[in-house]
This record gives C-alpha cells, sequence and structure tokens, in this order.
C-alpha cells in the first residue's frame, strides 16, 4: 500500500493540484489507522496540497489525521489552510509540533495565522514564539486589521545609504540570519529614514566600488503603516513593484511588504468582490457547517424576500389587464429576466472597474452613456426577435409591439442601473459590491413589469 502512495502522492510532479486519488487514499489510511501510508501519501506533498487534504476530508478524519501525522504540520501548511478549519488543527497539535511550526514563520505569517483567531488560540501561538519575535508580532497586531501595518514582515535587510555594494556583499554574506525571501536592500539614512533601494540583481552586477545610491531603483516608494492593504495590493499592481518599505508616522523603516502578500490581498479583494455580489458572505468556505451557511445566507434572501415583494405590487396594479389578455401573465417573466441579465453584466464589468479604480468621477460619464447607447442597441436586437415571435405565436402585432417596446425600455434601464447603481453606493460609503446586486435585481424587475403591462395596458386595452 505504501508503494501505491508513493505512487499516487508523487503525481503531483506532472500535474498542477492536488491528484483526486490521494483524498480517498488517505481516507483508506486513517481508517486502518495506519501513519506510515499516511505519511507516504503526504510526505511529497506541497503545503498548499496538504492544506487541501486538510479542507477535504470531514472533521472527524482531520482530527484523526493530526493525530496520526502531526510531524508534517508545519507552519507553511497552516498558512495555507482556509481560516475556517485552521483553529480546529492549531488546537490538534502537540504544543512542541506547534512551536517548531510557527517559529519558522516570518512576523508576517504569524499574524496572518493568528489575527482571526479565537483569543486562547492567539495566545498559544504566541507563547510558542521567542521573546523579540513575539514582541514583533504584538506590535504589528495594534495596527488596524487590513492595514499595511498588518500585512508587512518585520525582517528586513538595510545598508546605510554611504555603503559601496563590497561592503553590502560583505554584509549580506556575514550575516547570521536572513529573511527567507526579500529582493531589495533598503538604504536608510542615520534617523532610520528609507531613501531608496537596491535589487538583489542590480546588486550582483555591479562593482564592488560602486555606491548603492547609483544604482537605486526607480520605482522606490513608501508605505504608510496604516495605509488600506486594498490600496497597498493596487500599488503594487499599478506600479509593478516587487516590495516596498512601510514606514511609521515619524518615517521611520517598520518593515517590509512583499510581491506576494499583496497579490494574496488582491486575490482576496476580487473574490469577496465576486461572493458580494452573489450576496455571500466573504467568510464563506466550503468547509463551512451547514448552521453557518444558513447564516451566512439567511439575511440576504430575506432581504431578497422584500425586494421582490415590490415586484408583486406593481404587478397587483394590473389584475384587470391581465384578466382580460391571460397571455400576458406567461409573456411578461420574459422581459424582466432578460433584464435582470443584462443588468447583472453590466453591474459585474461597473464593480470590477471600480475595484481597479479604471471608473472614477472622470470617466463616469462616458461610461454611462456607452451603457445607455448598448441598452438601446441590445433592447432594439432583442426587440425584433421577440417582437415577431410574439406576433406570430399569439397571432396579435400589437402583442409583438408591447413585447418589443417593453424590452428597449427595461434593456436601457438594466444597463443604466449596472452602472450608476454602484457608482451611487460607492459615493455614499456603501460597498458597491455588496450592496448593489439586490437594487439592481430589484430594479429590473420592477421596470420589467412596469414596462411590459403599463404598456400593455395603454395599447392592447
Amino acid at each position: 500500500m505504501v508503494e501505491q502512495a508513493e505512487n499516487e502522492a508523487g503525481r503531483e510532479d506532472d500535474d498542477y493540484g492536488l491528484d483526486p486519488r490521494v483524498v480517498p487514499s488517505v481516507r483508506e489510511a486513517i481508517e486502518a489507522e495506519d501513519a506510515g501510508a499516511i505519511d507516504a501519501l503526504m510526505e511529497p506533498l506541497h503545503a498548499a496540497d496538504i492544506a487541501d487534504v486538510l479542507e477535504q476530508i470531514g472533521a472527524t478524519d482531520r482530527q484523526a489525521l493530526v493525530r496520526l501525522w502531526p510531524q508534517g504540520i508545519d507552519g507553511d501548511v497552516l498558512s495555507e489552510l482556509d481560516e475556517a478549519i485552521r483553529e480546529d488543527v492549531i488546537e490538534a497539535l502537540p504544543h512542541e509540533v506547534l512551536t517548531e511550526a510557527v517559529r519558522e514563520l516570518d512576523s508576517d505569517d504569524v499574524v496572518d495565522l493568528i489575527e482571526d483567531l479565537g483569543e486562547p488560540v492567539q495566545e498559544r501561538i504566541l507563547d510558542a514564539l521567542e521573546v523579540g519575535d513575539r514582541a514583533a508580532v504584538e506590535q504589528s497586531l495594534t495596527y488596524p486589521e487590513h492595514s499595511a501595518g498588518r500585512l508587512m514582515q518585520r525582517e528586513v535587510v538595510t545598508a546605510p545609504e554611504h555603503w559601496t555594494v563590497g561592503e553590502a556583499i560583505d554584509f549580506l554574506r556575514n550575516a547570521r540570519e536572513l529573511p527567507d525571501q526579500f529582493y531589495h536592500v533598503i538604504l536608510v539614512d542615520p534617523r532610520w529614514h528609507p531613501v531608496g533601494y537596491v535589487t538583489l540583481g542590480k546588486l550582483l552586477s555591479s562593482k564592488r566600488a560602486v555606491r548603492l545610491t547609483d544604482i537605486t531603483e526607480d520605482s522606490f516608494r513608501t508605505i504608510g503603516v496604516r495605509d488600506e492593504e486594498g490600496d497597498v495590493a493596487y500599488a503594487f499592481n499599478q506600479y509593478h513593484l516587487i516590495s516596498a518599505p512601510v514606514v511609521d508616522e515619524d518615517g521611520r523603516l517598520a518593515g517590509v511588504i512583499t510581491i506576494d502578500d499583496a497579490m494574496v490581498v488582491l486575490d482576496e479583494e476580487h473574490e469577496e468582490d465576486v461572493l458580494r455580489l452573489a450576496g455571500v458572505s466573504e467568510e464563506s468556505s466550503v468547509s463551512d457547517g451547514v448552521l453557518d451557511v444558513v447564516r451566512q445566507r439567511l439575511p440576504w434572501l430575506v432581504a431578497n424576500l422584500f425586494t421582490a415583494s415590490l415586484s408583486a405590487i406593481v404587478i397587483s396594479q394590473f389584475t384587470g389587464t391581465i384578466a382580460r389578455i391571460v397571455a400576458l401573465a406567461a409573456l411578461m417573466p420574459i422581459v424582466a429576466s432578460t433584464g435582470g441579465i443584462a443588468g447583472t453584466q453590466a453591474l459585474a464589468v461597473a464593480v470590477r472597474a471600480l475595484a481597479t479604480r479604471d471608473l472614477t468621477s472622470s470617466n463616469a460619464a462616458r461610461v454611462v452613456r456607452r451603457e445607455i447607447a448598448a441598452g438601446l442597441l441590445n433592447g432594439l436586437s432583442l426587440a425584433l426577435v421577440l417582437g415577431a415571435g410574439g406576433a406570430l405565436i399569439f397571432g396579435s402585432p400589437l402583442i409583438g409591439l408591447v413585447l418589443g417596446l417593453a424590452m428597449v425600455v427595461n434593456q436601457i434601464v438594466a444597463c443604466l442601473g449596472g452602472v450608476t447603481v454602484p457608482l451611487v453606493l460607492q459615493r455614499i460609503g456603501l460597498d458597491p459590491a455588496l450592496a448593489s446586486g439586490t437594487f439592481v435585481t430589484t430594479l429590473t424587475d420592477v421596470m420589467g413589469f412596469l414596462a411590459f403591462l403599463g404598456l400593455a395596458t395603454m395599447i392592447l386595452t
């Protein structure tokens, strides 16, 4: 079984992602209490794949896996784990294993690991750190959540601004300890203010006598400890940074943020927007229990229940028209649903553009005009098809005319609402991704029914 396990686990060398055969094999090994087979399956895996295994098995199997293979859960695995199960795994780890795991992490990874955990588990991890590392982590935790101070790592490589390349290289070679990953040597003045940085590539390719200040990068910029992490990720993406020094309120060097952490934030921001557009909490995970899923989704379903009532009120105002022309009851969802799709399309583009700052007050008017024009053209195209179909199927050109006109109106409203609603919500300080979907859906439904039934009342009765 061990040989088979090694073959299955080794498949990760050929393909990206976790081999789907590994998880069933792990479950079999857990059921058999076979620690050797578990080690053969898990040891070759990358930390991210080990985290995937822990997330894909149930809570009971997860506890058994940690018990049978505790030495395999290191700091990298803990950092990769979904927050929904991270605390359970940490609580199951023996103290000596947890101590070794957290001590191998940089300060920013420890902060990311513990900031959302309960206080008892936080204290357990802090107790495992050495005195200096604990002080650094506790200092980072004093900064606001989702700030650069939480995101930065304290381990930095610095050099006085008057040094030469040779002096810097000698320092690096003789240093007792360096960060696991760093891309720049940061130049500081006597007051510990960062004044520039030099890439490792430029450092290694320059003559020893060259002054560091002569080979600094033009991309140098500093980030404040209280800057929003979303702004930090935007700066990295916009200006193609690979690392950036973080300064405190007095402009002194406090730490550094590297591109891997910035891109994680950017990815989380995008994921958060997608979930919020669907009315789902950004904390949602496939590892959540049934009650957690219900708690996260039910409030939005209740809110949607009330907004849907507005459509019912609109429809109730035209019961006489519907009673006289029964075909309208079958046709009116077509206009509303098509408008809903158009509104969602425009909304997704607008929210994404707001997040990347491609949609701003300076170009908002142009984007709104574009959406109105797109809605008009889409509406006319759909009106020709739907109007002709309605006239042929129901034998009434007037029904086709009503369908076509209502479609044009609702497409314009949908495209207009899809871009203006998130703009307005952002202007008044609300998250466009969180609230826009409900407003746009309600708008397209109400206007779709109102346009179709209103036109039907005027033209057909």
